[in-house]
C-alpha cells in the first residue's frame, strides 16, 4: 500500500480528475441499465397507454361528424388498434362483437366488459385508459374507454379501444447482451480517455508549481509559462507580475540596507572621531571642545532624524498611522513653515519666492501635511540650481487647494519621474545635495498624501528644474 501511494498521489488534481471522469462514466452506464433493462417494461406500457389515450380522446372529439365511421376505420388500421362502438350491454353499434351475448364460452368476455363498463361509469370524466392484464384474447393489452352519448331511452354508447402489448422479454435479453458489451467497452475507453484528459489538464499546473518552487528559493529570473488555458494563462501572468515586483522589492531591500548602513556609519564614525578628539586633544581647550561637541550634537540629530523618518515610513506603509483630521488654512501653515528656511536665505544666499492665496482651507492632519511641505521644500533646496532659487505657491484649483514647489536644478529624465517617490532612489542625473537629507523624504510624502487621498505628482525638464505638487 505504501509503495502504491508513492507512485499514485490520491490527493493530486490528476488523480481526482481521473476518478471523477471514471465515476461519471460509470454513472452513465448505470442510468442506461436502469432505462434499457429495469424500467423498459414500465416505460413501454406507459407509452402505449399514453398513445391509445391520445388517439381515443381525438376520436371522442370527432364523434358526431359525418365521416366519423371512416375516421374510426382509418385510425384502427393506421395504429393497429381495435376500435368499437358498444351499447351498455356490450353489443356492437359499430364493429364486430368481441364480448358475445353472455352465453356459453363468452361469459368471461362479458365479465370483462362489465369491468370495463364499471370503470368508465365510475370515472368523473367518463374516460379511462388502463392496462388489461388478462382479457378475452388471453394476452396483455391496453384499453381505452369513453361514454359518448345518452340516448332518449336513457341508454348509452361507449367507445372501446384495445391495443395489444407486445412481449418484450426477448428484446430485453438482446438489449442486455448488447448493453453488457457496450458497458465494458465504454468504461474502459472512459478510464483511458479520462486519464489522458486529467494529465493534460494538470500539466500546466504542475509546470507552474515547479516554477513557483524555483521562485521560493529566491530565483527571480524564473518565467511562468502563459500558454494554455485562459485561467492558467491569467494565473501565470499574475505570477510573472508578482515575480517582477518581488525582484524590485528585493533590490529595494538591498539598496535600503546599503543606504541605511552608509547613513548610519558616516555619522557614527564622525561622532566617535570627535569624541576621541575631545578626550585626547581638546578636552582642556573650551573653544575647540565646544566646536567638537557641536559636531557630535549635529551628527546625533542627523541620526535621530534618520531613525524618525524610518519609523514614520514604516508606520505609513503598514497602515497603522492614524490621521488627526482638522480644518486649517494651508497658506498660513506654509508661510509659518517657510520662516524656518529663512536662515538659509540669510547665511547661504538662498532665494525663496513664496506666493499664497488667502483662505486656502483644507481638512487634513496638519502635522503630517507640514511634514509633506517641509520635505518637498527641503528636496527643492537640496537640488536647486546655482542661483539657489526655490519658488513656493499655494492657491485654489478646481475645488481643491494646490501646493507646488519649484527648483532650478538639472531636472529629471522623463522615464525616471515615476521612481522619484521610491526610498533611496538615485537619479541618473548627478545632483549635489546642498543640505542634509535621509533619502526617504519623498517616499514619506507619497505615503502621507495617499493616506489623505490627495492628488500629487512631479513635472520636470532636463536643464530647467522640477516642480513637485499636491492637491488636497
Amino acid at each position: 500500500m505504501s509503495r502504491l501511494r508513492k507512485f499514485v498521489d490520491t490527493r493530486s488534481l490528476k488523480f481526482k480528475l481521473w476518478t471523477y471522469f471514471g465515476l461519471f462514466a460509470a454513472l452513465i452506464m448505470v442510468v442506461l441499465w436502469l432505462l434499457q433493462i429495469i424500467f423498459l417494461s414500465t416505460y413501454y406500457e406507459n407509452m402505449k397507454i399514453h398513445q391509445i389515450e391520445k388517439l381515443g380522446r381525438m376520436l371522442v372529439n370527432e364523434y358526431g361528424e359525418s365521416d366519423f365511421e371512416d375516421t374510426i376505420y382509418r385510425s384502427s388500421f393506421d395504429n393497429g388498434v381495435i376500435v368499437q362502438l358498444l351499447d351498455e350491454n356490450g353489443n356492437p353499434v359499430l364493429g364486430t362483437n368481441l364480448f358475445g351475448d353472455g352465453k356459453g364460452p363468452r361469459d368471461r368476455s362479458q365479465r370483462e366488459f362489465r369491468y370495463f363498463l364499471n370503470r368508465v361509469q365510475e370515472d368523473d370524466d367518463k374516460i379511462v385508459a388502463y392496462k388489461d392484464e388478462n382479457n378475452f384474447m388471453h394476452a396483455q393489452s391496453v384499453v381505452f374507454g369513453a361514454e359518448l352519448q345518452s340516448n332518449t331511452d336513457g341508454s348509452h354508447i361507449y367507445l372501446y379501444m384495445q391495443s395489444p402489448l407486445a412481449p418484450i422479454g426477448a428484446t430485453q435479453q438482446v438489449l442486455q447482451n448488447q448493453l453488457l458489451i457496450v458497458t465494458v467497452l465504454s468504461l474502459a475507453f472512459a478510464f483511458v480517455l479520462s486519464y489522458f484528459i486529467a494529465r493534460r489538464l494538470s500539466q500546466p499546473i504542475t509546470k507552474i508549481t515547479e516554477s513557483a518552487a524555483e521562485l521560493a528559493t529566491g530565483d527571480y529570473n524564473v518565467v511562468f509559462d502563459e500558454e494554455g488555458y485562459t485561467e492558467i494563462s491569467r494565473l501565470a501572468s499574475a505570477l510573472n507580475y508578482t515575480t517582477s515586483e518581488l525582484s524590485k522589492t528585493d533590490e529595494l531591500r538591498r539598496d535600503l540596507v546599503a543606504n541605511v548602513s552608509h547613513d548610519l556609519r558616516t555619522p557614527l564614525t564622525i561622532i566617535k572621531s570627535y569624541a576621541e578628539m575631545i578626550r585626547d586633544i581638546s578636552g582642556e581647550n573650551p573653544e575647540k571642545r565646544k566646536q567638537h561637541t557641536n559636531v557630535i550634537i549635529d551628527e546625533a540629530d542627523r541620526l535621530s532624524s534618520l531613525v524618525n523618518d524610518l519609523l514614520d515610513l514604516s508606520r505609513l506603509e503598514s497602515g497603522i498611522l492614524e490621521l488627526n483630521l482638522t480644518e486649517f488654512d494651508l497658506s498660513q501653515t506654509v508661510q509659518s513653515l517657510m520662516k524656518g528656511f529663512q536662515v538659509l536665505a540669510d547665511n547661504e544666499q538662498y532665494v525663496f519666492h513664496v506666493s499664497c492665496e488667502d483662505n486656502c482651507l483644507v481638512r487634513a492632519d496638519e502635522q503630517r501635511i507640514e511634514q509633506v511641505v517641509y520635505n518637498l521644500v527641503s528636496n527643492a533646496v537640496n537640488y536647486t540650481g546655482g542661483d539657489k532659487t526655490v519658488t513656493v505657491n499655494v492657491k485654489h484649483a478646481n475645488g481643491r487647494v494646490r501646493f507646488a514647489v519649484a527648483d532650478t536644478g538639472k531636472g529629471i529624465e522623463k522615464d525616471e519621474l515615476p521612481r522619484v517617490w521610491e526610498r533611496y532612489y538615485k537619479s541618473s542625473q548627478k545632483h549635489r545635495r546642498m543640505g542634509h537629507g535621509t533619502g526617504i523624504g519623498l517616499s514619506i510624502v507619497k505615503n502621507v498624501l495617499e493616506a489623505h487621498h490627495a492628488r500629487y505628482g512631479v513635472s520636470s525638464e532636463v536643464g530647467k528644474g522640477s516642480v513637485f505638487w499636491f492637491e488636497i
